[in-house]
């Protein structure tokens, strides 16, 4: 029977990469987001889903664009109630990039933005889970996307409090959903590294091409977003998955399970390399780390 996943914000990114690596695999991927070529979302960014949606069916697959605010529970029941069932549910719902501020303190954080950031961040999830789980097969797989792992940041204040809390307690609701499901399916969070996604590179002034003369040079360490993807693949393949059920997982920790790698052959470990070197006050090498 065909393999189906839905990757609920898939029109860049993390979202991106994780639906063509399911069309890699062969998947038919349900790719939705706010961002159409009629119409974009409040990020105003170019990439579309119907983009993303052709990727995964030029990597195999075969994509469908299905635009959708996962904020409105009627377009998500919308959304589901065409699906047959799912073997993947990815949450990557985010969208809040230009929300938040970089180490501000709550008080003068901006308010309206930061309770929006974490609508963004939790009630899509939330949503979405609600409505498409019923349509999960037995033995499929839910991936609640975020940034860090479980052990990284219970030790690290990331960015702000509106921001830290979503990533959080994006952890916490991969493990709750692990007790709904019970042995039904599998739920994990998961995390990439630093992304090398669209929007970060423009920020950096390069391109996935030559990406290294990045100026900031930890950037050595970063991932395209098909890693993060391939480690979802792994993951819906593996006739073991349910071993992970609840836990914390990172594209690079998969990859030395797994054995998968990223589009240039190596296994980048960020979380590893921020604590052992850039943390550390080391030079930039990634040496050891890919």
């Amino acid at each position: 029977m065909n393999q189906v996943a839905m990757v609920a914000g898939a029109t860049r990114g993390a979202g991106r990469g994780i639906a063509v690596a399911l069309g890699e695999a062969g998947f038919t991927v349900y790719c939705t987001g706010r961002s159409t070529r009629r119409r974009r979302s409040e990020i105003d960014r170019p990439e579309t889903i119907e983009e993303t949606a052709e990727l995964v069916t030029a990597a195999g697959g075969t994509g469908i664009a299905v635009a959708v605010d996962h904020l409105d529970p009627a377009q998500v029941a919308d959304l589901v109630g065409g699906i047959d069932h799912l073997d993947v549910l990815v949450n990557d719902i985010w969208g809040a990039e230009h929300l938040f501020e970089f180490d501000k303190p709550v008080w003068e954080h901006d308010l309206a933005n930061g309770l929006r950031l974490l609508h963004l961040a939790l009630d899509t999830h939330l949503i979405t889970s609600h409505h498409a789980l019923p349509k999960l097969r037995d033995g499929g797989l839910v991936v609640e996307m975020t940034d860090g792992t479980a052990a990284y940041n219970d030790t690290h204040y990331r960015v702000n409090l509106f921001y830290d809390l979503a990533k959080t307690a994006i952890t916490r609701m991969a493990w709750g959903l692990a007790h709904d499901l019970g042995d039904r399916a599998t739920a994990v969070a998961l995390t990439p590294g630093w992304l090398r996604s669209e929007t970060m590179l423009e920020h950096h002034g390069v391109s996935e091409a030559n990406w290294r003369e990045s100026p900031v040079p930890h950037f050595v360490i970063s991932e395209s977003p098909r890693y993060v993807g391939r480690a979802v693949a792994a993951l819906a393949a593996d006739p073991d998955l349910h071993r992970w059920h609840g836990q914390s997982l990172s594209s690079g920790g998969l990859a030395q399970v797994y054995g998968f790698t990223d589009l240039d052959g190596t296994r980048p470990d960020c979380w590893r390399y921020l604590v052992e070197v850039q943390e550390a006050g080391l030079p930039a090498d990634d040496t050891g780390y890919r």
